[in-house]
């Protein structure tokens, strides 16, 4: 498959490549970019031909370039542009923040545990990730807590459907064996301490889905939420996800995510401000997602 890309990302995991902070990069050359969105131009696979509208998210992309105006990808890597999403809101909405947090509302739902259960906490609230799962969780009937470390976006998150915002703080130390029963379900893109406190809190049958490491890749609790209260601890992989996955997604993201609330989720940077939008990813100074225009 050759696709022109029209739209790409910088994240978290270009963030940490594009600043050597962690040794994300195992060979050289390399084109930092794990996603985008874009036309093909031309097709030897059954299920593509030209003109397709087209999103790739995963799949060890990053090897092959994706920071280009064209990329040369295995078909089966690719979904379909949901329907009812405009060129502007392919740039502005289809990458992996968006699949990412689709599939760990999908875990939730998967598991069993639903609005009726209680509240749903969205940790790292102010990222891609986190932003995207707030708008999906309320949209679904969900009462949203988020935790962030960046209060003054409280209006910001609250617009996106949450109806409660408490400060990372509250979860950043280390973490009781429990603690009192907060919240049914959760979204957490941390991972470290605060996941530890996150399963903590969580009531009797509940459900936490984990998609990252922002604080760490440790997790230093104890198994007590999951023998004492029947807790789930999921793990969400948007990178190798099996493509029925992948295509029932981006099916839901185009059906259960508010497009209206896409624009407020993103911000567009040119060429020249990738490298200073890495170092602000990885510093947390980011709202929402980095969208390259192309």
């Amino acid at each position: 498959m050759t696709v022109k890309i029209e739209a790409t990302t910088v994240n978290y995991k270009d963030g940490l490549a594009l600043t050597g902070i962690a040794p994300v990069v195992r060979r050289f050359p390399l084109v930092p970019g794990i996603d985008f969105a874009g036309t093909v131009t031309a097709s030897t696979h059954s299920d593509w031909k030209a003109g397709d509208k087209v999103v790739l998210n995963g799949w060890g992309v990053g090897r092959d370039p994706s920071r280009r105006c064209r990329a040369r990808v295995n078909g089966d890597w690719l979904v379909p542009l949901p329907a009812g999403m405009t060129a502007e809101n392919r740039h502005g909405g289809r990458h992996r923040r968006h699949a990412t947090a689709m599939l760990a509302v999908m875990a939730l739902e998967r598991h069993g545990v639903t609005p009726a259960a209680g509240p749903a906490v969205v940790t790292g609230a102010a990222g891609g990730v986190g932003s995207v799962a707030i708008a999906l969780l309320a949209g679904l009937g969900w009462q949203v807590i988020a935790s962030t470390g960046r209060v003054a976006e409280a209006d910001y998150l609250k617009g996106l459907g949450a109806a409660e915002i408490i400060d990372r703080a509250e979860l950043a130390g280390p973490a009781k064996p429990l603690a009192k029963e907060r919240w049914a379900a959760g979204v957490d893109s941390v991972g470290s301490h605060t996941l530890a406190n996150v399963l903590s809190m969580t009531k009797y049958g509940g459900a936490i889905a984990a998609c990252g490491l922002a604080q760490g890749m440790d997790l230093p609790g104890s198994v007590a939420p999951f023998i004492l209260r029947g807790v789930a601890l999921l793990g969400v992989d948007s990178v190798m996800a099996a493509k029925a996955l992948r295509l029932e997604a981006w099916r839901r993201i185009g059906r259960d995510l508010d497009a209206g609330k896409l624009a407020g989720i993103a911000r567009t940077i040119g060429f020249d401000e990738i490298e200073a939008a890495a170092r602000d990813i990885v510093d947390g100074r980011i709202r929402g997602r980095v969208v390259v225009r192309m």
